[in-house]
């Protein structure tokens, strides 16, 4: 008998699907659960001209700048 996979978090019913690989509902609820908990997030498209690779390069070169100035700056 399955456990009630609709009463389990995620992290117990990703444990259970690790424990029980041959589970082929239990992975299927999970894929559900993970794919419903991440239509919040954000998506960036992978760059593909060199004008996207130019823009992404200097947008990670500010925010590592970014960083560095804030551990060097007291606070």
């Amino acid at each position: 008998m399955n456990p009630d996979f609709a009463e389990m978090d995620i992290r117990s019913l990703r444990a259970y699907v690790l424990n029980n690989r041959n589970d082929n509902e239990a992975f299927y609820v999970l894929a559900d659960r993970l794919k419903a908990s991440s239509v919040s997030s954000t998506v960036y498209p992978c760059p593909d001209t060199p004008e996207n690779l130019a823009i992404m390069e200097q947008a990670i070169q500010e925010k590592l700048g970014q960083s560095i100035q804030k551990k060097i700056t007291p606070q």
